[in-house]
């Protein structure tokens, strides 16, 4: 085969490996935040006192910092991803590390999501409490958008 040839077969399996990441990362892409419809809950529906909102907002800004380090590690995941499938053009052990290593972060996000949800939570009255975890479940169990 010529050189032509051995580059236009690189640039289809690159766009093809390529094209598979985006269509997993869509079937695959996670839900809305449940921590938006928990937070809308909170500052539109509940009746909290000062120190309540006050410790809400800590806890919503240091949050906010950690999800924003956890998505871009994230991201830096996802340049290695896009790189190993480059190089190996296959599922091939650094695609297969690059993926373990995406999901790990992604399962810290989610439990860092759920301890924040749960720090909320403990700021809350009994009868607050009630109507926070109604909309944790709805959150969590209504179907897809």
């Amino acid at each position: 085969m010529s050189l032509k040839r051995y580059l236009l077969v690189a640039l289809v399996a690159f766009a093809a490996a390529l094209a598979a990441v985006l269509v997993a990362r869509t079937w695959f892409a996670p839900q809305p935040r449940v921590e938006s419809e928990v937070h809308a809950l909170l500052h539109q529906r509940l009746t909290l006192d000062a120190a309540q909102e006050q410790r809400i907002h800590e806890l919503e800004a240091a949050f906010a910092k950690r999800r924003e380090a956890l998505e871009a590690e994230m991201r830096a995941d996802n340049e290695r991803l896009a790189a190993a499938i480059a190089a190996e053009q296959g599922y091939g052990p650094k695609v297969a590390a690059a993926v373990d290593q995406t999901h790990h972060v992604m399962g810290a996000l989610q439990k860092e999501t759920l301890q924040h949800i749960f720090a909320m939570r403990a700021v809350l009255r009994a009868d607050q409490a009630a109507q926070f975890d109604a909309a944790v479940v709805k959150a969590l169990t209504q179907p897809a958008r």
